[in-house]
């Protein structure tokens, strides 16, 4: 099974610590985001990996090299210049049938299997993986209608669901993306929506943080060390046979 890294993102809202250093390859406790990705895809079937840099992206190739290491190929698409989030595609050969395309800076125990098997059971075209999120308002939230006042809610608390950045694509949407021109992933399932293709929403049992602040980071540090084994099992039983 094939899965494309988004990676090439300059992470501006961790700046400093992205000044020099890649956000995928930011640890989280001891381990970088993106080797915690590759070991947990890894641990649900797939092998054929595909790198989509730009940032600072001789530093994530001489860390991850080919893979060997991980028992893993890894091949890298270069973009010369951003192409957001769904850009890269284009210029990816050797695409399979069927592949997973996902950001490089996030922490989930989502089961890949069941995603994929999801997407392959109800023929979708694309599958988004979503997260329901708690979001809350720290101010009172006033409704009104026109000049009318309505209700007043104190700190209210809502529940969106979120796309986690973790998408099962057939290959066929590969021709609704510009070649070497920037386009945003929502932007692509707008157009696929609009062209009757099938989108399919997977959801489930699972953390997922997103790594994109300072607060998220030290939370996901936070739940890794707690929950090390969810996130990486095949580590653990390892681990446990040393001791």
């Amino acid at each position: 099974m094939q899965a494309i890294i988004l990676a090439g993102g300059k992470g501006v809202r961790l700046k400093p610590f992205t000044t020099c250093i890649p956000k995928p390859l930011l640890p989280i406790d001891d381990t970088p985001i993106l080797e915690i990705i590759l070991k947990q895809l890894k641990n649900f079937g797939f092998t054929n990996f595909v790198l989509s840099l730009n940032y600072l992206a001789d530093l994530l190739i001489a860390f991850f090299n080919t893979g060997e290491k991980y028992g893993i190929d890894i091949e890298y698409s270069i973009e010369e210049s951003a192409l957001g989030t769904a850009g890269p595609i284009s210029i990816i050969d050797n695409l399979e049938d069927t592949f997973l395309v996902m950001n490089g800076d996030l922490l989930t125990s989502i089961d890949y299997n069941d995603l994929y098997n999801f997407h392959l059971k109800n023929e979708n075209d694309v599958t988004i993986s979503v997260f329901n999120k708690e979001v809350k308002i720290d101010l009172g939230v006033i409704q009104s209608e026109n000049e009318k006042f309505l209700n007043y809610i104190e700190k209210p608390i809502y529940n969106f669901d979120v796309s986690m950045g973790i998408y099962v694509f057939n290959k066929n949407v590969v021709e609704f993306i510009p070649k070497n021109l920037k386009m945003d992933i929502p932007d692509l399932i707008t157009l696929l929506s609009q062209n009757g293709k099938k989108i399919g929403c997977y959801r489930g049992d699972y953390d997922w943080l997103d790594i994109g602040r300072f607060d998220d980071y030290d939370k996901a540090t936070s739940i890794f060390r707690e929950k090390r084994g969810v996130f990486l099992p095949n580590e653990k039983n390892i681990m446990s046979r040393i001791k």
